[in-house]
């Protein structure tokens, strides 16, 4: 657990520094890969309802076989390099006073890939910057970040998408992940964004995906079911040390957690509505159809930009005060035993 906890801190601070670099390929997009070819292997549009739903579901269990053996894999033969190479590398020890171990590598590496708390930031603030360019250029910005239909969003629904993506991810690319690795490790936690991308990529209720992506919609509300409510409320204690609104937070947060039709989505929005005194939500286009939702906060404040800037600190704050509790809890644990 203690290698576990070590990679955790140390993915955190490299993610925090570097995020996810263009230029370098990122394992989240390998299971995306397998998940779309297993996609075209299976779905059939010729397929009766019931037998998409099969598949969907040999379509889940074989991208987490696929996603354990992976990771897994990596892991296991790290450990052996070690375990081959440790006599030759003892020299290491005499000279420096340590012997270097790939394994601890390939966690810190898998650790930083994991999260995306700066990602989900640059992906937000282009938004921001391209909103300073048009409305146009704004709409081309969240479209990379959302699954909704924004071509006839205007600003301030431009402004709510980048707000609730950041809010939601929260959770989904921060807070879950570093759960998930505090308990399990990386492989655990690439288990979780394997759930979360058969969610992402299968999981809607279009006529294509309806059945075919119901079980993986289903597993995702039940892997997030308790991170998300971990996540809102490290965001509520984050809302006050940044001066935000935190009583808003709460009495939001109790009385919006649930206008979504996601049982975990709202968790996080409704206190980073709260929070920043603004109005999340409402009614959206998925696919071209029109899906009604409730809204979430009240109009207190008039939405403008800067909110964008303000969830970012958010998110970021709530990370950082989770780790710090991961750590405390670590450090009470290893005391006692």
């Amino acid at each position: 657990m203690y290698d576990f906890i070590l990679a955790l801190t140390i993915g955190y601070i490299l993610d925090r520094i570097l995020g996810d670099p263009l230029w370098l390929f990122h394992p989240i997009c390998l299971i995306g890969n397998f998940i779309s070819y297993m996609e075209k292997k299976l779905l059939k549009e010729t397929d009766r309802e019931d037998i998409k739903y099969k598949k969907g579901v040999f379509l889940w269990f074989f991208t987490m076989l696929f996603t354990i053996l992976v990771f897994g894999g990596i892991l296991y033969f790290a450990s052996l390099i070690d375990e081959l190479l440790l006599q030759q590398l003892s020299f290491f020890e005499e000279v420096l006073g340590f012997t270097p171990r790939l394994y601890l590598i390939a966690l810190i590496i898998m650790s930083y890939q994991i999260l995306a708390t700066k990602s989900l930031a640059d992906s937000s603030k282009f938004v921001y910057t391209s909103l300073g360019k048009g409305v146009s250029e704004g709409r081309k910005a969240v479209s990379m970040i959302v699954g909704r239909d924004t071509s006839q969003l205007d600003e301030e629904g431009i402004i709510k998408a980048a707000v609730e993506t950041v809010a939601e991810n929260t959770n989904d690319g921060v807070i879950a992940p570093m759960i998930f690795m505090a308990i399990g490790g990386p492989v655990v936690a690439f288990i979780y964004k394997a759930v979360n991308t058969l969610d992402s990529m299968v999981g809607y209720k279009s006529d294509k995906y309806k059945s075919f992506g119901k079980f993986s919609a289903i597993l995702d509300d039940i892997f997030n079911f308790i991170p998300a409510r971990i996540a809102a409320f490290f965001m509520i204690i984050a809302s006050f040390t940044l001066g935000y609104d935190g009583k808003g937070a709460i009495r939001i947060f109790k009385r919006d957690r649930f206008n979504h039709a996601s049982p975990n989505s709202a968790q996080t929005e409704s206190v980073c509505a709260g929070a920043l005194r603004i109005r999340l939500a409402g009614d959206a286009y998925y696919f071209g159809k029109l899906y009604k939702k409730d809204f979430i906060g009240d109009n207190v404040e008039k939405i403008e930009k800067g909110h964008i800037i303000k969830a970012n600190k958010l998110m970021y704050r709530t990370s950082f005060i989770f780790l710090a509790f991961i750590l405390a809890v670590f450090g009470i644990i290893t005391y006692i035993i």
